[in-house]
C-alpha cells in the first residue's frame, strides 16, 4: 500500500533501473534516462537515451478492491485504490544503429527485472511504498493505430520515435481516511447490567 506519490515513484523507478545498469562504454555514447510529459516529445529534447511517458491510468480489474489497513488507533482505513499504469518507453538516438542497440538493451534490462522493489521505488519518494511492496512491470499490447494516435496527440512537432508500451501493475494507493462509521469515540466504561427483560418482569410480577 503506497501513498499518493506512488505514480510519480514508479515512473522514476523505471528511469533509475536503466540508469543504474547503463555502462557508457557499451554504447560509446552518453545516454539520458528520464520520465517526460507529452510536451517534451519534440525531436531534440533527448539526443540519445530512453524516456518513459505515462499516457494512461486505469483501475486494476484482476484483483478485488483490497481493504484498507488499520491505522495507529485501530481503525480500518477506507479501501485501497488499485491501479495499472501504462507507459510508453521511447528510444532516442541520432543514428539508427545506436537507437536499435539501446532498444534491445533496454528491453532486456526491464525483462530481467520484472519486479520493481520498494528500495527502487522509494529512491525518488522515500517512504512512498512499504518495505514488502513490489510493482510488476511488463510489456503491454498497443495497436499501431493507437500508438500513432498517441504521438499525433502530442502536437505537430512531435516526430515519431521508436516506442514500446509497458504496464506497471498493481499500484495500490491507500487512503488516510477511516471507513465510515469507524470514527466514534472509544468506550470508556462498561454500562450497568440491568438484567434480562422477561414477560414476568415486564408485567411487574
Amino acid at each position: 500500500m503506497a501513498d499518493t506519490r506512488a505514480i510519480m515513484a514508479v515512473g522514476e523507478a523505471l528511469s533509475t533501473l536503466l540508469r543504474t545498469a547503463y555502462q557508457p562504454a557499451d554504447f560509446a555514447a552518453d545516454l539520458e534516462f528520464r520520465t517526460i510529459t507529452p510536451r517534451e516529445t519534440t525531436a531534440g529534447q533527448i539526443a540519445a537515451g530512453v524516456s518513459f511517458l505515462l499516457y494512461r491510468i486505469v483501475p486494476n480489474g484482476a484483483h478485488r478492491t483490497p481493504a484498507g489497513r488499520f491505522d495507529a488507533q485501530g481503525r480500518r482505513r477506507q479501501s485501497q485504490l488499485p491501479l495499472d499504469l501504462h507507459f510508453l518507453m521511447t528510444v532516442w538516438g541520432q543514428e539508427a544503429t545506436l537507437q536499435n542497440a539501446v532498444a534491445g538493451w533496454a528491453l532486456r534490462m526491464i525483462e530481467d527485472s520484472p519486479l520493481l522493489s520498494s528500495g527502487l521505488l522509494n529512491a525518488a519518494a522515500p517512504g512512498a511504498f512499504r518495505p514488502e511492496e513490489v510493482v510488476e512491470i511488463g510489456l503491454a499490447e498497443l495497436s499501431n493505430e493507437d500508438l500513432l494516435r498517441i504521438w499525433e496527440s502530442m502536437g505537430a512537432n512531435a516526430a515519431y520515435q521508436l516506442s514500446v508500451p509497458y504496464v506497471a501493475r498493481v499500484v495500490r494507493i491507500e487512503s488516510l481516511l477511516p471507513e465510515p462509521g469507524t470514527g466514534g469515540v472509544p468506550v470508556q466504561e462498561r454500562a450497568p447490567d440491568f438484567g434480562l427483560l422477561t414477560p414476568e418482569t415486564a408485567l411487574g410480577e
